[in-house]
């Protein structure tokens, strides 16, 4: 039998975090909208988490993410950087390495989310053993759930592999990238799916504006 999730708002190190993103966004988002997403991705990644030993760490970053995203729905002012979201099943593989290989590339040029219509507990190894290999760091990456918020925020939605779940929304730029899912191949395989995803990515870049 499954053990359900501690009580989120018994747990002070998550009233901390809620008290400091309250901080953060004073004048954008009241306390009790700061509160609910804190608590909403605190719960969302609890439900496949398998160790929740830093779960209240990642839902904050993870709250912040989807208000970033929502201050920007909402025509707060903000950098005018194209915003990238690539989304696969699990965002343990393809779509984690797209965004970090995306990240890299960019110098800051482009804001990069990604998410997992059925997130996993944590992030392929190997896929962070690839991007190593091309000097990309990984080791803050988490697999995170698809939100509303980093939906309408994205100016491009980029889908890997996660069929009907994936989300459509009018007036967005869609792309499918049909790549390999690496769980479970060799690593000269997902060698191979990280090159092919960075060639996509170097077209991706020239048709993004200058900025």
């Amino acid at each position: 039998m499954t053990a359900s999730p501690p009580p989120v708002l018994s747990d002070e190190r998550l009233a901390s975090g809620i008290a400091r993103l309250a901080v953060r966004y004073r004048g954008r988002f009241s306390p009790e909208t700061v509160q609910r997403l804190v608590v909403d991705s605190y719960e969302r990644l609890a439900g496949h988490a398998r160790v929740r030993t830093h779960l209240v760490v990642l839902a904050e970053h993870l709250a912040a993410e989807r208000l970033e995203a929502l201050a920007h729905v909402q025509g707060a002012p903000g950098s005018g950087l194209p915003r990238v979201l690539f989304v696969c099943s699990h965002n343990a593989g393809r779509s984690q390495m797209a965004a970090a290989l995306l990240t890299h590339r960019a110098g800051g040029h482009v804001v990069v989310s990604s998410a997992g219509t059925h997130p996993a507990a944590e992030v392929e190894p190997v896929v962070a053993q690839v991007l190593a290999e091309a000097g990309v760091n990984l080791t803050e990456a988490f697999p995170k759930p698809l939100t509303d918020e980093v939906v309408q925020a994205a100016d491009i939605v980029i889908t890997m592999g996660c069929g009907d779940a994936c989300p459509v929304l009018p007036g967005r730029r869609y792309l499918d990238w049909p790549v390999n899912d690496p769980e479970g191949a060799p690593i000269a395989v997902v060698r191979g799916i990280r090159d092919e995803i960075d060639s996509r990515i170097t077209d991706l870049l020239a048709s993004l504006p200058s900025t």
